[in-house]
């Protein structure tokens, strides 16, 4: 019976030693980890870490060690998971993008005496950072670096678990602390247990049957946020062999190298992904290009729900065999569904990526459930475009008073760490996790999230406008990449964009409108460019009633990025940040 992370391991490795667990590039080519080779590393390594004396009160979240980590996706990290796990430590991992401020902050609250880094370009980042930790002792990186040691020294050391701890974790120890990144404030520890996380994987890996044994899986999202990481359970357990791309710069060409048959995103990675492909299609010429487009309007009118009539089902097979089998080419052929989260997905890249037998499974959670509260199945009937899918079996979900999301379940988490008031504050009088969404159920079988809580704001006229739901039909528009609704307490609303630059020149040149100034600056400034974001301004303006039209906006010449600080790690806009940032911007909209 599974009740810990390792034990999905450890039933691999009984069932089949050899079969390809893990595998990562090294000097250009894939190298693959087998389960037991994999076990084996993770063994010793836990062997060697005990050897430095580890805290390991399994009963006692607050006396055991925290171990943290800090590396971008590769087989080393899970491995070094596994090894954390078996000492009864708890892993503490944190993005590669973190600040050094709130590095900081992590490692002090978490008095984290063992880290493990990826590399010198990680070390060099953080060197300064990490002098500013009093209980730092352990410094190891994974590859080669001047003055650090290197894990394998742990590994080498030839030493084993301790089978007295290993039988001391139960599904009710403390597994991981995952320290959200949040949009204000410090970060603050979830804290997961075995249970949390086992439950959730258990609870979500009938939704994967469609991925085989033997199958690979392509793995890019950072793993130290909880959906990569109890993703990848699901595919050890399921026995499909998880692949690392090089880098977010690289997931093109892994992808056509690994021909994956499922692998999980965000939204905005999607969107990407989209726009690559109409950029091809806007460069072709004549038959191509209609067909092309043509594909393309029929895939934004699918709808699994209701499937259509002969003649569009016929006109659909045509274009999955003309236009859309280069979709999937690109994504590597073996692609049968897309998982996604995090936040909202356009309706029409649902539809279209669907519409060409790539599956779009858009799922709904938090860090604080372990993740996953709901999603949209790979059966058709079980998916609902515009909605985050039926709830997963054994998890509990309400809507309160307010049409907020209310969840129960095993996969809940124990709190947060060092913070009891804030646990407190996360659960209603009953016991109900407060996420903080507001939703609602379509057929009392989909739920559907109308907003976000605290984002919600009010006009000056008394009105309630909910942002995310006119931001993400804005972005529907070709010529708007990214987009922030502004109002709170101002006499109308109005809209940040940072527009396409590139559809936007490309539009220009077929368009013979002015000659396109290299510099984003003097492009956004264009009459041409203000007057055709305006027209998109005003096709979707209509499907809001008249308080949540956007009256004004002003164009910004920067994508807003992780490391400019305007984005979360899991590409969530850091609303107040952005308004901070672009105070004078907002002032000048508003005339004030």
């Amino acid at each position: 019976m599974i009740t810990r992370l390792f034990d999905f391991v450890a039933k691999r490795v009984a069932e089949d030693p050899n079969g390809v667990m893990l595998a990562g590039k090294e000097n250009g080519a894939y190298r693959t980890y087998s389960n037991a080779d994999a076990w084996d590393m993770a063994a010793k390594l836990c062997g060697g870490l005990l050897s430095l004396g580890i805290k390991n009160d399994v009963l006692e979240p607050e006396h055991q060690e925290k171990v943290a980590l800090i590396s971008p996706n590769r087989p080393e990290w899970l491995i070094t998971d596994l090894g954390v796990q078996q000492t009864g430590a708890v892993l503490t991992p944190l993005y590669p993008t973190i600040s050094p401020h709130d590095l900081v902050y992590v490692l002090n609250e978490a008095e984290v005496r063992i880290i493990f880094i990826a590399n010198a370009d990680m070390y060099e980042r953080f060197k300064d950072a990490f002098s500013q930790v009093p209980t730092l002792q352990h410094i190891y990186s994974f590859d080669e670096v001047p003055g650090v040691k290197n894990w394998k020294e742990l590994i080498n050391k030839n030493l084993q678990p301790d089978a007295s701890i290993v039988n001391r974790i139960t599904e009710k120890t403390l597994a991981t602390i995952i320290y959200t990144s949040g949009t204000t404030g410090n970060p603050k520890g979830v804290m997961l247990s075995h249970e949390n996380i086992v439950r959730n994987v258990l609870d979500c890996e009938c939704e994967f049957w469609f991925a085989v044994r033997g199958g690979r899986s392509l793995s890019f999202l950072p793993l130290n946020h909880i959906f990569e990481k109890m993703v990848s359970y699901i595919y050890i357990n399921a026995a499909v062999s998880i692949y690392y791309a090089e880098s977010m710069d690289t997931i093109g060409e892994n992808l056509k190298e690994v021909q994956p048959i499922v692998f999980t995103t965000v939204p905005r990675l999607l969107e990407k992904v989209y726009e690559k492909i109409l950029a091809k299609g806007m460069e072709q010429k004549g038959i191509k290009r209609a067909l092309f487009f043509w594909a393309l309007d029929l895939g934004f009118k699918y709808d699994n729900a209701k499937p259509g009539n002969l003649w569009y089902r016929i006109q659909l097979a045509i274009a999955n065999a003309l236009v859309f089998k280069k979709w999937r080419e690109a994504l590597g052929g073996n692609v049968k569904a897309i998982v996604t989260g995090a936040a909202a997905c356009q309706q029409r890249l649902i539809r279209v990526f669907t519409s060409a037998k790539i599956i779009i499974m858009e799922g709904y959670g938090l860090t604080e459930t372990s993740p996953v509260i709901s999603v949209n199945k790979f059966a058709s009937e079980d998916r609902r475009v515009g909605t985050i899918g039926p709830v997963v079996q054994n998890v509990q979900v309400k809507l309160g008073e307010d049409g907020e999301i209310l969840v129960k379940g095993r996969n809940v988490m124990m709190g947060y760490y060092k913070n009891p008031q804030l646990t407190k504050e996360a659960f209603d009088a009953d016991g109900w996790f407060k996420t903080g969404d507001i939703g609602e159920f379509v057929d009392n079988h989909f739920l559907k999230i109308t907003d976000r809580k605290k984002e919600i704001f009010k006009t000056a006229g008394g009105k309630y406008v909910a942002p995310q739901v006119v931001e993400n039909k804005m972005k529907e528009s070709p010529f708007v990449e990214q987009i922030m609704v502004v109002g709170s307490g101002r006499k109308f609303v109005s809209a940040l964009i940072v527009p396409s630059v590139t559809n936007i020149r490309k539009y220009m040149k077929d368009h013979n409108m002015p000659a396109a100034p290299e510099s984003n600056d003097a492009l956004v400034k264009m009459p041409e460019v203000i007057e055709l974001v305006q027209k998109q301004i005003d096709k979707f303006n209509p499907l809001f009633s008249h308080p949540e039209q956007i009256k004004k906006f002003a164009l910004l010449p920067n994508e807003w990025t992780i490391d400019g600080g305007e984005m979360t790690p899991t590409i969530k806009l850091k609303r107040k940040v952005i308004e901070q940032k672009y105070a004078n911007v907002i002032e000048g909209i508003y005339g004030e």
